[in-house]
């Protein structure tokens, strides 16, 4: 039995599955983001998330052979790293998990633990990429001056717009009273007690405002597509950086998937504008939409980590068990995709 966790900025997603690929209980938990909640705060969260899906599955702690734990913000600060590795010790033995970074699930799901990359743009952003045993990141600096093309910056970019209509620093377009509509702002400058006040400068919450980015860009907004647009140029530079670092040659084809809450509710100028972008920097990419969730991609991680990677065949089970291939939507594939 191999124990999943993808643990983001806005939602930590669990899942339990067996070696045939059997989807065996999921389990949904908050926000894992210790920078924000503190460690401690962390471990507290980890240890009630993992005992809640063993109470859903009615197993025991030792049945399950091994675990990893994608975390936000893991490696970043290296005081930290081990404390973070101590965490899981409170809910399952110290030779039953790993942990590492969360753009490891977003990668093993999107491509199955295939050589390739994948970019996750969620509430931050990063990239992430294997190839014949090398590893390489990109992007993942944090909200205050990267995470380009990720949730909280595109709601960034759509809330300093939105300023500088009010001021006439740029043209009032519908993306102005579209604003102030969704947020029932009667002045301006209400927006600032909403931000600062009412979400109290939140990063996951700050980051929900994306999607008035994304609605007034798909009603046709000029000036809103163009920052969907650039968040597209944003992600797919990422991805060729870590081509790059990871030595691709002309005469590879190079994987490339994604995963993440902007691109499940993407617009299409964003996945167009993707491609795009991703042809013009290298001829040899290909484009395919993800696997499997983040959550499975940790299972199956685990599994891998464990020596014991599952099968095609189990594979094609879970795919089958959350609809895939096909569009998202279906409630178990809600669960595991954060």
């Amino acid at each position: 039995m191999y124990l999943g966790i993808d643990a983001g900025g806005t939602k930590t997603a669990l899942v339990l599955v067996d070696r045939d690929g059997a989807i065996k209980a999921t389990h949904s938990a908050p926000g894992a983001y210790y920078f924000t909640i503190g460690v401690d705060a962390l471990g507290a969260l980890l240890t009630e998330a993992v005992n809640a899906i063993l109470a859903k599955a009615g197993l025991r702690r030792d049945e399950i052979e091994f675990a990893f734990f994608g975390l936000p913000g893991f490696g970043e600060d290296s005081s930290l790293v081990a404390a973070l590795l101590r965490l899981p010790q409170q809910c399952l033995p110290a030779d039953a998990y790993l942990c590492g970074n969360d753009m490891i699930c977003g990668w093993a799901g999107s491509l199955l633990c295939r050589d390739g990359i994948s970019v996750v743009a969620g509430t931050g952003s990063i990239c992430y990429g294997e190839r014949g045993g090398a590893t390489a990141r990109c992007g993942g600096w944090g909200e205050l001056f990267s995470d380009e093309g990720s949730a909280y910056w595109i709601a960034c970019q759509g809330l300093s717009l939105f300023a500088r209509m009010s001021d006439g620093r740029a043209e009032r377009g519908p993306f102005y009273e579209f604003v102030r509509q969704e947020l029932g702002i009667a002045e301006d400058l209400d927006l600032c007690g909403h931000i600062y006040m009412r979400l109290g400068g939140d990063r996951a919450k700050i980051a929900q405002l994306s999607k008035l980015v994304t609605k007034a860009a798909e009603r046709g907004d000029l000036q809103a597509i163009a920052i969907i647009r650039k968040a597209a140029v944003e992600l797919a530079l990422m991805v060729d950086a870590t081509r790059r670092r990871l030595g691709f040659t002309l005469a590879e084809t190079v994987p490339i998937s994604y995963s993440g809450g902007i691109f499940d509710h993407a617009v299409a100028p964003l996945l167009q504008q993707f491609r795009a972008s991703l042809h013009a920097l290298w001829p040899r990419y290909e484009v395919s939409e993800p696997g499997l969730p983040p959550a499975i991609g940790a299972a199956l991680y685990a599994a891998k980590c464990h020596g014991s990677p599952l099968s095609s065949e189990a594979i094609a089970r879970l795919r089958a068990q959350i609809g895939r291939p096909g569009p998202p939507g279906s409630a178990l594939q809600g669960a595991l995709e954060s």
